[in-house]
């Protein structure tokens, strides 16, 4: 873990998380990038207050005046998502086909998404194309590599090789 790494993974998490509860961040922090994340990814924001005049709270404080559904524990939480629950229309759910790759297969995979990816970047959906893969294949690969530091997503759907 390095502290540059940390808005990348957590623009992940909160992507792949319903809600952000943000229990204690100052009025700068990187709690308030992964707050905004989830904004924008359409996830909800809870807030635990704090007092007026701890450092600490200063984000928690002003995620609340902008909107931030505020959280005095896991009860508020829970009735907050559960009806969410409840209202999911019942769907069938399909089994969803994961390719199951070798370990040589899927360093073989790497290396060919390294090897057309460079310091300029490149849209993904055109590296997809190139590369004459579904992208379903593709994206796991894509993760693994960004979380292993060797390429870097840009704004804009674009990817660089680090």
């Amino acid at each position: 873990p390095q502290a540059r790494h940390f808005p990348a993974r957590n623009r992940i998490i909160s992507g792949l998380s319903r809600a952000v509860v943000v229990v204690e961040a100052a009025a700068k922090s990187g709690s308030l990038i992964t707050a905004e994340n989830a904004l924008a990814q359409g996830r909800e924001v809870f807030a635990v207050p704090g007092h007026p005049f701890d450092g600490r709270a200063g984000g928690c404080n002003a995620l609340i005046r902008d909107g931030a559904t505020l959280i005095r524990g896991a009860e508020d939480v829970i009735a907050s998502l559960t009806p969410l629950v409840e209202e999911a229309p019942e769907l069938p759910l399909a089994p969803i086909a994961q390719p199951q790759r070798s370990f040589e297969d899927s360093k073989a995979l790497h290396k060919q998404i390294l090897s057309r990816l460079g310091p300029s970047p490149i849209a993904e959906d055109q590296l997809i194309r190139d590369m004459k893969s579904a992208p379903n294949l593709i994206a796991p690969a894509l993760i693994a590599l960004e979380l292993d530091g060797a390429i870097q997503r840009h704004v804009g759907g674009l990817l660089s090789r680090l």
